[in-house]
């Protein structure tokens, strides 16, 4: 299996990442079913709460033929045990104020604008972890302007990317490497955050489980 470094966050990044356990025991990992994708260790850990993807899966459909997106918050942390770095997404906010087609989505000043008092009004201890849209009828990839807006919206390593395809049910996180590349073509999978006895909530048929829920450490997320 090909191991990548993982992302090193720094403290001096301005936001300082909370020190807290990694919420392996609560949560389902999902893998690409592609083979040579399940080769190459994601660089970062992303945590998914069962809203999350909900919320994201809902504004995905709300337009199959026009592509929409939004912004993902949350927290970015570091595991207080062995210092590896990982975000929980728990918080969206969809678009509002973009420019979009059937193969593009802009986000305006406009849209940043009232995407960031909305951040700061409601949930002034989250930061914007990523943003995610959908490529209808068009798969599951990053194209190049998809990378311009990332590397000029989110330039920090630590924030991601999920593109959805809602025609087929299909979807992936793009994730920068330690040394700020990203591959536009392959992506990873996430974990999914549930409580004990609920059931998975995610339908995708591009991924899989890869391992039951994990209960061997127990800890709570800081608020």
């Amino acid at each position: 299996m090909n191991n990548p470094p993982r992302v090193k966050l720094s403290d001096n990044n301005g936001l300082k990442p909370q020190r807290t356990r990694i919420p392996y025991h609560s949560a389902i990992r999902w893998e690409p079913k592609d083979e040579e994708m399940q080769r190459v260790r994601p660089p970062l850990d992303i945590f998914l709460t069962q809203n999350a993807f909900v919320r994201m899966c809902a504004h995905a459909g709300s337009d199959l033929d026009n592509e929409v997106g939004g912004w993902m918050a949350g927290k970015f942390c570091r595991d207080s045990l062995h210092g590896e770095p990982f975000i929980v997404v728990d918080t969206i906010l969809p678009a509002v104020y973009t420019e979009q087609g059937a193969a593009h989505l802009t986000f305006t000043g406009d849209t940043q604008v009232a995407l960031h008092n909305h951040l700061e009004e409601y949930y002034p201890r989250k930061v914007f972890l990523g943003w995610y849209h959908t490529h209808p009828r068009m798969g599951v990839f990053f194209s190049h302007w998809d990378a311009w807006l990332h590397q000029n919206f989110f330039p920090e390593k630590w924030q991601v990317a999920l593109v959805i395809e809602p025609h087929q049910s299909i979807g992936g996180f793009f994730i920068r490497q330690p040394d700020g590349t990203l591959d536009q073509r392959n992506y990873f999978g996430f974990y999914e955050l549930t409580n004990r006895n609920q059931r998975s909530v995610v339908f995708w048929k591009n991924l899989q489980p890869a391992q039951e829920i994990n209960e061997q450490t127990e800890e709570v997320l800081p608020t």
